[in-house]
């Protein structure tokens, strides 16, 4: 890791100093042959071995600091079910169980905690799943920004399905499940007294329904993520470290929304690395991206679906651009934006 002696904003970016961290602080203490995979969630094979029988489980626990606490298109009580909800769908799980931490501030005012709460019943009745167990705790004022929930997320993988980016191979196709960035520029938006005319929502939701939609289309799909902090370029990053394999998109094939569009030319902000709360990346065999496409289309969530790219022999990620040019692919490097999730 870089020397620092401090942590940082940009260590929670989910980019390349987030990576670091975890690689060369935790991993180091506590890591473990599930842990070091470093998904959202992890997939356990079987219970037998703790004196318990059954299929594989997956599990994953999240934090929630967003910033403010309510935005167009969602809130930090959405939000919390949705990131969850997201992460075990990822790996092909069906959610069903969560558990609720919340950090609450002295001085929040009851109607902001009850609506947040109303909002994550909301969400969590909509995504099929329960809240089986949480948590209470209130700190000082000005601790904790109003308020902070915790999450962990409990699902079941079907014996059928293995998701994991080192199953990508050479051929495969990419696919995007709609326009990217909208829920960082929402909250950019939502924070700072920008005059724009148009309304941009969070794309917060949760995609277990989508994925089932996926499987059923391409039932051999390799791998899926959802691509929150760090965007869709560090999500590609990822994939294609963790497959050793290089992933190139076309940038004329990228879904971005006018208004996420104009937001970003504005500012300086590239919509490749804002995060997103509502969309998956998908790989999918040589030929199966159009068949997901045409799937995700007929699905509420997923009516900007795109092939965006394909996978090669090689390392890294490249963009061929609307000029023609073949552009590098990086990691996040610093923050864009903090407490967007």
């Amino acid at each position: 890791m870089r020397d620092s002696k401090t942590v940082t904003l940009a260590h929670g970016s989910g980019g390349t100093l987030m990576h670091e961290l975890i690689e060369e602080t935790v991993l180091r203490r506590i890591g473990n042959p599930v842990l070091n995979d470093l998904d959202d969630s992890a997939v356990v094979d079987g219970l037998a071995g703790h004196g318990l029988e059954g299929g594989r489980i997956a599990l994953t626990t999240d934090s929630f600091v967003v910033q403010p606490l309510f935005f167009p298109g969602g809130d930090i009580g959405k939000l919390a079910v949705c990131g969850t909800v997201n992460d075990l769908a990822m790996k092909g799980a069906r959610p069903a169980y969560l558990t609720l931490g919340m950090i609450a501030e002295e001085g929040l005012p009851l109607r902001d905690l009850e609506r947040a709460l109303e909002s994550l019943a909301g969400a969590a009745e909509s995504a099929g799943v329960a809240v089986a167990a949480g948590d209470t705790k209130v700190v000082e004022r000005g601790a904790v920004g109003g308020l902070m929930l915790n999450t962990a997320g409990v699902g079941f993988v079907p014996e059928s399905r293995d998701l994991r980016a080192d199953r990508i191979q050479d051929g495969d196709e990419v696919v995007v499940s709609g326009t990217i960035g909208d829920h960082e520029t929402a909250i950019l938006l939502a924070r700072e007294d920008f005059k724009v005319s148009e309304t941009i929502e969070s794309d917060c939701a949760p995609l277990n329904s989508l994925v089932e939609t996926v499987i059923a289309a391409c039932p051999e799909v390799r791998a899926m993520r959802d691509p929150t902090r760090g965007g869709l370029a560090t999500t590609l990053c990822e994939l294609a470290s963790r497959a050793g394999r290089r992933i190139t998109i076309d940038e004329r094939s990228v879904p971005v929304a006018e208004g996420v569009a104009s937001v970003c030319d504005i500012l300086g902000f590239d919509p490749l690395y804002m995060a997103n709360e509502g969309k998956a990346v998908i790989v999918v065999p040589s030929g199966g991206g159009e068949g997901v496409v045409d799937a995700l289309r007929r699905h509420e969530l997923g009516g900007s679906a795109a092939v965006i790219g394909t996978v090669d022999s090689g390392d890294g990620v490249y963009m061929r651009t609307a000029v023609g040019g073949l552009r590098p692919i990086v990691m996040l490097e610093g923050v864009q934006l903090p407490r967007i999730c």
